[in-house]
């Protein structure tokens, strides 16, 4: 018996657990998807933003593999400090697998960041999203302006988030208390904002899109940032995902001017390009507004500041730069590229195999790609793994996964825990007159898992 822990129950872990079940290569293999959480499928539940409804049915998918016989999930499994070390996880399974992403921002590294309605864009995703780390979050909704600083799909998600009604939010699973926040949201002006130009932006052009289909809300651009890019006057050279977006921009740049008062139309989105943020000003009290730099193309790929500055009004400031993976304890870690070192997702200390430890997905390759990208940089680690195999099971490990984690002060929220909170959000969201709405909080996810122990 070759048993495996795979750390984390996003797409990256669950490939990977795939991967290895689906191999012929060793004929007796279990593999223990752990997680830190009670619930699986790590972004695909706590990122995707809740009204992308086709991208989140991809938890079906997930959920067949972590149905499989030979696949255990077990949330609520606290790995690392002050969790369960590398050796001790050594000592009950054969092998682990890192599958734990890049879980922290990227900073600006710029004056008043910190400031009071200041905030990393992944905080407001992961409260939208229920994730219960942000339970207790408050952001500043009854402000008139927000800016949201860069130009991928996670600012177009929190832009939109911003901007759509409550209504339209109803028929999702957001939890009631975000819910109400965004109802009761005073925002009016929405500011998305990056230092490059529109054909470096790095939304895709079906989220770019749903911006300019959104009811009682007009998305603002400006023709003259838009000209100062090259690629947008000409954009035959550009990937097939920036011509697209440059045509879309272009579109509303050179639409007829609107006659009706800017009130009538409610929500604005302002797209804004070539403005680079130096400082975030306000006071202890709170953000009011954000200067930023004028820049210019440098010719190379990149932009130079023209030493013209501009401040733009807000009250919410949600930066949206990328991701970042974070050290974990007992493995090595390059802080330039915020991975571990690995080949070929074996991880690697001072050069050498690390025996029995490996790394999948962002924590493995950093966070690049899309949710798909995962499934073969899963596949290159657990063909790594399996090649290993004979080696990795020499090794005595304890008799019962389960009982060792429990032992190990863990207590663990099997598959039967998760339905138990599928059912309670089930319940729930038709108390409310909802669909299915997501528990928000560790406490009443925690009681839902372990109502199972009793009901099951």
């Amino acid at each position: 018996m070759l048993r495996v822990a795979v750390i984390g129950s996003g797409p990256s872990g669950v490939y990977t657990a795939q991967s290895l079940i689906e191999q012929q290569t060793v004929p007796d293999i279990e593999v223990y998807v752990l997680d830190r959480l009670p619930c699986p499928y790590g972004l695909v539940r706590y990122g995707v933003a809740p009204d992308h409804e086709k991208i989140k049915s991809l938890q079906n998918n997930l959920r067949t593999v972590l149905e499989h016989p030979g696949v255990h999930f077990l949330g609520n499994v606290e790995v690392g400090a002050p969790g369960l070390g590398v050796q001790e996880l050594r000592e009950i399974f054969d092998a682990v697998v890192f599958c734990v992403g890049a879980a922290t921002d990227r900073h600006l590294g710029i004056p008043g960041e910190d400031l009071p309605g200041s905030h990393p864009a992944t905080e407001f995703v992961a409260w939208y999203s229920a994730h219960p780390d942000a339970a207790s979050t408050r952001f500043a909704l009854a402000a008139r302006s927000a800016i949201v600083i860069g130009v991928g799909n996670v600012a177009v998600d929190v832009a939109r988030m911003l901007s759509r009604r409550a209504a339209e939010l109803a028929a999702t699973d957001m939890p009631q208390g975000p819910l109400g926040a965004l109802a009761d949201s005073r925002v009016e002006d929405v500011w998305m904002i990056g230092r490059r130009g529109p054909s470096q932006a790095k939304f895709t052009t079906k989220e770019l899109r749903e911006l300019g289909s959104l009811p009682g809300t007009q998305v603002l651009v400006r023709p003259d940032e838009l000209a100062l890019d090259p690629a947008y006057r000409d954009p035959a050279e550009l990937p097939a995902v920036g011509r697209r977006n440059v045509e879309v921009l272009r579109g509303w740049a050179e639409r007829p001017a609107d006659p009706a008062p800017a009130q009538e139309h409610g929500r604005r989105i302002h797209l804004r390009f070539f403005l680079r943020p130096v400082e975030v000003l306000g006071d202890a009290t709170g953000v009011r507004a954000v200067r930023f730099e004028r820049t210019a193309p440098d010719g190379h790929g990149g932009v130079t500041g023209t030493g013209e500055f501009e401040e733009i009004e807000a009250q919410l400031v949600l930066r949206s730069v990328g991701y970042r993976g974070t050290p974990q304890p007992g493995l090595p870690f390059d802080e330039a590229t915020g991975t571990v070192p690995h080949k070929e997702g074996r991880v690697l200390r001072n050069g050498t195999p690390l025996p029995g430890v490996y790394v999948a997905g962002w924590i493995k390759r950093g966070p690049t790609g899309v949710i798909g990208t995962n499934r073969p940089c899963a596949k290159e680690t657990a063909l790594s793994l399996l090649a290993d195999a004979a080696t990795l099971a020499e090794r005595a490990t304890a008799e019962d996964p389960m009982a060792a984690l429990t032992r190990a002060g863990q207590r663990p929220v099997p598959w039967p825990g998760w339905l138990a909170i599928e059912a309670a959000e089930a319940e729930w969201g038709r108390g409310l007159g909802r669909g299915t709405v997501k528990l928000p909080d560790w406490q009443g996810l925690l009681e839902a898992a372990h109502s199972a122990d009793v009901t099951g």
